[in-house]
């Protein structure tokens, strides 16, 4: 275990800890909300610093990002805990975990950049459960990921304070984040957080000089409808850009949505249209075998630049982020 960064020590060995917006107030012996982050004696310690329970080569396509070095390979760590604590996590065996759950050998920040460069990846993804939780292990991380030469990935819910998240950005490249929905009811019964903080966050993010994929997971019944999509569309084109991919992912039953039915092919097309009429340039559908869901074209000319088999990339014809046939500027982090 390793003393957490941003905590305040209140009375009697009480302590309030800051890394997101759910500023837990823990007392002795107990963990935080996340399940990570434990009041021990009066200080709060990272349960999970160095304890990946899931470190694996995955394409980057699988984070996804689909405008971030395509076709490279990128090294996925994971740990256990989350901030928050959605009905439908794929992941739930460990996000839901907290720390004392499992027993796992300790790979330390050094380690994780010997196997990065050992398996000839291109960066160092954060996922699989919340990186923010394991604040003190990434920002390790990050920082001598950098000195190698490796880029760094976050693939994120979004659910951090400003403070933390602006001495950690500087060492991200690229984020994935998951804006799950518009509706701030939502995220309230779905994932038992507010929805406010995380806008705030992905608009910190995106000024950072990160680069930015979002990724929205259509739940029949929840998130499905052509007005709530209508909104988010509208939300990522007002407050970010026109030029941030974005995402939408099919949903199938999970954890505490098992009774949901799975996202049909026609909400996805939808989707992806209603986000193209609205202007939005790069629109993708994953978890689906449509044909085209994960092509990049030209948002000027419509050719195909990048042609993707899931997460296989086949064809790359972006030459410094150029289109080749109209010389349009295709947005993104290439070779």
């Amino acid at each position: 275990m390793k003393e957490a960064l941003y905590y305040k020590k209140l009375k009697n060995k009480v302590v309030n800890c800051n890394l997101c917006p759910t500023n837990c107030v823990i007392k002795p012996g107990n963990f935080g909300n996340c399940g990570a982050r434990k009041n021990v004696d009066g200080e709060l310690f990272s349960m999970i610093y160095g304890k990946p329970v899931s470190v694996n080569v995955d394409p980057i396509e699988k984070k996804p990002l689909y405008h971030f070095f395509p076709g490279s390979y990128s090294l996925s760590v994971g740990t256990l805990g989350c901030n928050l604590h959605c009905l439908h996590c794929q992941n739930y065996d460990i996000s839901q975990a907290k720390a004392d759950g499992f027993s796992v050998n300790e790979v330390m920040p050094e380690e994780i950049i010997e196997t990065a460069l050992r398996n000839n990846c291109k960066s160092i993804s954060y996922t699989y459960n919340e990186p923010t939780i394991n604040y003190e292990y990434v920002l390790e991380t990050v920082k001598l990921a950098r000195k190698k030469g490796l880029k760094n990935v976050m693939v994120t819910n979004g659910y951090i304070n400003i403070e933390p998240l602006r001495d950690l950005y500087p060492y991200i490249d690229a984020a994935n984040i998951d804006l799950k929905s518009i509706d701030g009811e939502f995220y309230k019964k779905i994932c038992s957080v507010r929805l406010n903080p995380i806008l705030d966050a992905i608009g910190e993010i995106k000024k950072s000089g990160t680069w930015v994929e979002l990724t929205n997971l259509i739940i029949p019944r929840h998130n499905d409808s052509k007005k709530q999509i209508e909104k988010l569309v509208l939300w990522v084109k007002r407050n970010l850009s026109d030029r941030v991919p974005l995402h939408f992912s099919a949903f199938y039953p999970t954890y505490k949505m098992l009774d949901e039915p799975r996202t049909s092919d026609k909400t996805l097309i939808m989707a992806r249209r209603v986000a193209l009429d609205t202007g939005l340039k790069y629109v993708y559908i994953g978890n689906s075998s449509l044909n085209g869901a994960g092509d990049t074209l030209c948002p000027k000319c419509r050719k195909l630049m990048v042609k993707r088999d899931w997460f296989k990339v086949s064809s790359n014809k972006i030459s410094g982020n150029l289109c080749p046939y109209c010389n349009e500027k295709i947005e993104g982090v290439f070779e």
